[in-house]
């Protein structure tokens, strides 16, 4: 029997389509998972970790429940992989900025106002202690990529300063990161709120000033 070759070519392009078809619909796959795990970022910094559920965190993302789980094996997996993500977002948020730029921006009324975009330390610190040992190791990570890159801003040049500046970057996201916390904790509108902020900026900005005997300093355990 003779065989058409039009019928040939017409599956060999078939089975091509297929193929393409395939590579696209992975790579939407992987569009899907991202946009999850940055919407997940962002409602996890606003409610919570235990503020927002699988259902409702899908639906926001515009997808159904049932798809979760042809992402993650768990929401415990998404919280991980979200905590990365909205840490890494923060350090590419203030990128550039040198030490007093970041505490005029990190402690404002802007970013404390902002919890959805703002900082993932600030916003989950405090979950982040009441989770499995993965998710903490994701802000340990975190947090050391947030000191590096103001220590790298930081005026200590020489192997001999580092030490001593790193220190001092410690106590300075330590006081602005407590400084946004403690003003979230207050009501909206609250005087203190305010107050808190304006005090711990200027006290901040204050201990950056060259000469400045009250900046932390490197002590031996005996000290």
């Amino acid at each position: 029997m003779p065989i058409d070759i039009y019928v040939c070519w017409a599956v060999e392009r078939r089975l091509k389509k297929g193929r393409l078809d395939m590579r696209v619909t992975k790579a939407q796959a992987e569009q899907n998972r991202a946009h999850i795990v940055a919407t997940a970022a962002r409602l996890f910094r606003e409610r919570g970790y235990d503020g927002v559920g699988v259902a409702e965190l899908m639906a926001a993302a515009g997808f159904t429940h049932g798809g979760f789980y042809k992402h993650f094996r768990s929401k415990a997996d998404l919280m991980a992989e979200a905590s990365a993500s909205g840490l890494s977002e923060t350090a590419a948020r203030t990128e550039g900025l040198d030490v007093a730029e970041f505490v005029e921006y990190y402690v404002s009324r802007e970013h404390r106002d902002g919890r959805g975009d703002g900082c993932t330390i600030a916003a989950l610190s405090g979950d982040a202690a009441r989770q499995p040992a993965d998710i903490r190791t994701e802000f340990a990570a975190g947090i050391e990529n947030q000191l590096t890159a103001l220590q790298a801003q930081s005026d200590t040049p020489g192997d001999a300063d580092q030490h001593a500046a790193r220190i001092m970057m410690i106590d300075l996201l330590a006081h602005s990161v407590g400084a946004v916390m403690l003003s979230r904790a207050c009501p909206d509108g609250s005087p203190l709120a305010d107050e808190i902020l304006d005090v711990c900026r200027k006290e901040i900005l204050a201990s950056l000033a060259p000469g400045n005997s009250d900046q932390p300093a490197a002590r031996s355990p005996e000290a």
